[in-house]
């Protein structure tokens, strides 16, 4: 790709790139990149075709081809994002990245196990407010605006279970829907699903 002969430059290595909602950013195997505003996904794809979500990522967080032996190997944006790229040579705290990466793993391993969907979802609702979410008036705001494709693709579901899911979840006072697809979480609202 042509962006990495340009990154031998010192100048280049430390510019801040933006990345609009849906694009990808671009892979390779010697950089990383560096999460400083907005929110990736990272994913892969099965033989068939099936979406299979790695991880979800903000600002802080370091993610790049070479964190995996996945191929494909994806980053999307799920919203704006600006980012920094930090080539392999350059990564101070290598064993912090790879912990979170094993942890995140294992967090969405685990809520992707309950068998039932609104469980997963709750639960993954709940992973995504306090990780990535903010306290607002009536609950925590997750303002990734993850579509209910989105939704579905990390918990291998499908569009129309987490549409319906999420209506009885509104109903029920668990949640309030925003447009752009955020989602105000009422956590005070959830402790039943958490017996």
């Amino acid at each position: 790709m042509a962006l990495y002969p340009a990154v031998t430059n010192q100048a280049s290595k430390n510019t801040k790139q933006i990345f609009t909602r849906k694009s990808f950013l671009p892979e390779h195997q010697s950089l990383l990149w560096k999460i400083e505003t907005g929110f990736v996904r990272t994913f892969t794809y099965l033989e068939d075709g099936t979406t299979v979500a790695l991880g979800l990522w903000g600002p802080g967080d370091i993610v790049g081809k070479s964190l995996s032996r996945l191929e494909p190997y994806q980053i999307e944006c799920l919203t704006k994002v600006e980012a920094k790229i930090l080539p392999l040579d350059e990564w101070e705290q290598p064993t912090q990245t790879l912990l979170t990466h094993i942890q995140q793993a294992e967090e969405l391993m685990v809520i992707r196990s309950y068998k039932k969907v609104d469980t997963m979802l709750i639960k993954l609702l709940s992973w995504l407010s306090q990780k990535f979410g903010s306290e607002v008036e009536k609950g925590r705001l997750i303002d990734m605006r993850l579509t209910h494709e989105d939704l579905a693709e990390i918990l291998g579901s499908t569009r129309v279970t987490i549409t319906r899911v999420l209506g009885q979840f509104e109903q029920e006072g668990l949640i309030d829907r925003l447009s752009l697809h955020r989602i105000v979480l009422r956590e005070e609202e959830i402790w039943y699903y958490e017996i």
